[in-house]
Formats: structure tokens, C-alpha cells, sequence
């Protein structure tokens, strides 16, 4: 199953994560939590890993909108987007907000839904 939209990009890791967090502000997106994943593998159960970050970006209003409709939507936000490093390259995958219709039975729930996707596809798009 896909879960969102990936690609290598010709940036450094660091240089790629600014660039994601850079384009998801374009669009009204904040990054609430940020998840360094080798960093807490090496804190926690000392493995080494490669860099691997976890942002978890929110558009309030749209969060906001999404919470009125589905009060257990919360379970699916913040919508994630992942950089990682693979063969020399940033990889850069964001989450496809359209799947939370298909998990979620709430017809109410699609238009928000598509509107994240539309915004989600530009930031995608512009990295």
C-alpha cells in the first residue's frame, strides 16, 4: 500500500529538512514535532541507524475544520512527512491525507481531506 508521495532529492539531509519545513510554511504548515529516528534508536536501545526524521506538520485551520467533523481524527494528525538519507540522496516522503477517508467513515471528512492533499502535493511538488 501507498501511504503518501516519495522522491530523492539531490540535497544534504540537513539542507533537505530545511527545504520540506521551508515549503510546508508556504503552504500554512508548521511543524509540531520533529522525531530525529537515529538518534532516539541510539538513545534508547543503542543501534545505529541513518539519519531518519520524522516532521509532524499541522495546518491549523485545517486541523481545526478536520477536528469539527471527526473528534477522532486526532489518531491521524499531525500529517507526517519523512526525510531520510538512501544511496547519497535525501529521500522525502509525505503522507497522502486522501487515506484517511478510506480508514475513516465520514463522508463529511473528505473535503478537508482533499484540500491537505492539494496543499501536500505543492509542497511535495516544490522540493
Amino acid at each position: 500500500m501507498k501511504y503518501g508521495f516519495s522522491k530523492s532529492i539531490d540535497l544534504p539531509f540537513s539542507d533537505a529538512i530545511d527545504k520540506v519545513t521551508e515549503e510546508l510554511k508556504k503552504e500554512g504548515f508548521g511543524v509540531l514535532t520533529t522525531i530525529d529516528v537515529k538518534e532516539t534508536l541510539k538513545k534508547k536501545i543503542d543501534v545505529d541507524f541513518k539519519n531518519y526524521t520524522i516532521l509532524g506538520a499541522c495546518n491549523p485551520p485545517l486541523a481545526h475544520r478536520a477536528l469539527q467533523t471527526e473528534e477522532e481524527i486526532g489518531l491521524l494528525l499531525p500529517c507526517n512527512v519523512i526525510v531520510y538519507e538512501k544511496d547519497n540522496k535525501s529521500v522525502v516522503s509525505v503522507f497522502d491525507p486522501s487515506l484517511m477517508s478510506k480508514v475513516v467513515e465520514n463522508d463529511n471528512l473528505t473535503p478537508v481531506a482533499e484540500e491537505v492533499r492539494e496543499k501536500l502535493q505543492r509542497v511535495f511538488n516544490n522540493i
